[in-house]
C-alpha cells in the first residue's frame, strides 16, 4: 500500500511540476507577444484585430485576411501589409481562440465566418476581397457561401477546404479536444513538448522553401502553445473533416470571382484535393499552380497573392506570369529533404462531390 501511495504522490508531483511549467511558460509567451491591435465584443467573445485604414482615394477595395491553424493575425499581416499599405483598407483578425481573441461559440468555420461578418459590420466594411490561408481557406469558403453580399472576391492560398481520404488528423489534436483528458493534456504536456518541437515543425510547414529567419518569433507562433489556444486549434483541426464535408456541396453557390493559389510541394494539405476541388466546385474560378512551392504562399510568394487581389479588383494581371517569376525565384529550394514528411499520394482522387 505504501508503494501505491508513493507512486500516486510521485505522479501528483510530476503533474504539479508540468502545470507550473505550463503556467510560467504561458505567462512568458504572453509577455513577449502582447496584443498589437484593438478589441471588439462579438456575441460575447472578445475579438482581437488590426484595422488599417485606406487612403482617401484607394487603389483597391477593402481586403480581409483569415489566417490558418496554429497561427494568428501576424502570419499574413507581416508579409502582405507592406505591399498593400496606402492602397487599400485592410482587416487582419485573430480567429476566435487564437492570438488574443477569445473562443466564444466559434467551433467551426461557419461560426467563425459569421463572427468576421459581424466584425466587418462593426468597422463599417460593407464588402471586401477575402484572403484565406490553410484552415483559413475553410473559413473563407464558408464566408463566400454564407455572406455573398459582403464578398467582392476570394483568394485561397494553400487552402484546406475539402474532405480527404480517411479524414484523419494528428493524434494529439484528437486528445487535446477531449473535455477532461484534453484539458489535463494541454495544461501539462503540450507546452513543454511543443516548445521542443516548434522550430522544426515551423520549418517543415515551409518546406521545401526556406522559412524566414526568426519566423516564429516575428509571427508570435508560440501563442498557440497556451492551453486554451491549443485546445481551440485542436477543435478546429480535428473537426475540419466534418465541417468541410457539410460545406462542400454549397461551394457551387459561390458567385464571387475566385483565385486559388497552390504549390505542388505542399507537405501540410493534399493540394490536389483541396485546390483542385475548389477549382472544380467554384464556377469560373482560376487555379494557379506554382512548382516547388510548399504551404506558405503568403510568405514565399506574397507578390502572387497581391497580384491575385489586384486581378479580383479588376486590374489587368497575368497570374501565370507572376507564378513563373516565383518559380524561378524558388527553383533551387530543397529544405527538409529527409527531415520533413511528404504528404502521401492520393492517386489524383478528388474529394467526393
Amino acid at each position: 500500500m505504501n508503494l501505491v501511495y508513493a507512486a500516486l504522490a510521485f505522479l501528483a508531483a510530476i503533474v504539479f511540476v508540468l502545470v507550473g511549467t505550463t503556467r510560467v511558460g504561458t505567462w512568458l509567451i504572453e509577455r513577449r507577444n502582447p496584443p498589437i491591435g484593438a478589441f471588439a465584443d462579438i456575441d460575447g467573445a472578445r475579438i482581437h484585430y488590426v484595422h488599417v485604414n485606406g487612403p482617401a482615394n484607394p487603389d483597391l477595395p477593402p481586403v480581409v485576411f483569415i489566417h490558418g491553424a496554429s497561427a494568428n493575425l501576424k502570419d499574413q499581416m507581416l508579409p502582405l501589409r507592406p505591399l498593400l499599405e496606402g492602397r487599400a483598407e485592410m482587416l487582419f483578425f485573430d480567429r476566435p481562440g487564437f492570438g488574443w481573441s477569445e473562443r466564444g461559440n466559434n467551433d467551426n468555420p461557419s461560426a467563425q465566418a459569421n463572427t468576421l461578418a459581424k466584425l466587418m459590420d462593426r468597422l463599417g466594411i460593407e464588402k471586401a476581397i477575402v484572403v484565406g490561408h490553410s484552415f483559413g481557406g475553410a473559413v473563407t469558403a464558408a464566408f463566400g457561401v454564407e455572406h455573398g453580399d459582403k464578398t467582392l472576391g476570394l483568394v485561397f492560398a494553400a487552402a484546406a477546404t475539402h474532405p480527404w481520404p480517411g479524414g484523419a488528423t494528428s493524434w494529439y489534436y484528437d486528445v487535446a479536444k477531449l473535455p477532461v483528458i484534453g484539458r489535463l493534456f494541454t495544461e501539462t504536456l503540450t507546452y513543454p513538448a511543443g516548445l521542443f518541437q516548434l522550430d522544426a515543425a515551423m520549418r517543415c510547414v515551409f518546406a521545401p522553401n526556406n522559412a524566414p529567419d526568426n519566423y516564429g518569433e516575428l509571427a508570435s507562433i508560440p501563442l498557440v502553445l497556451r492551453p486554451a489556444a491549443f485546445r481551440a486549434n485542436a477543435t478546429d483541426v480535428a473537426g475540419l473533416y466534418d465541417s468541410v464535408l457539410a460545406l462542400q456541396p454549397r461551394y457551387r453557390d459561390i458567385k464571387a470571382p475566385t483565385v486559388i493559389l497552390s504549390g505542388d510541394r505542399d507537405s501540410v494539405v493534399y493540394e490536389e484535393l483541396h485546390s483542385g476541388g475548389l477549382a472544380r466546385d467554384i464556377p469560373g474560378s482560376e487555379l494557379v499552380w506554382v512548382r516547388n512551392l510548399g504551404h506558405k504562399p503568403d510568405w514565399i510568394a506574397p507578390d502572387l497573392v497581391v497580384a491575385s487581389i489586384e486581378k479580383l479588383a479588376g486590374k489587368d494581371r497575368d497570374l501565370e506570369a507572376v507564378a513563373q517569376a516565383v518559380e524561378a525565384r524558388i527553383a533551387g529550394d530543397s529544405f527538409g529533404r529527409g527531415r520533413c514528411a511528404d504528404m502521401p499520394a492520393t492517386d489524383g482522387e478528388l474529394a467526393p462531390t
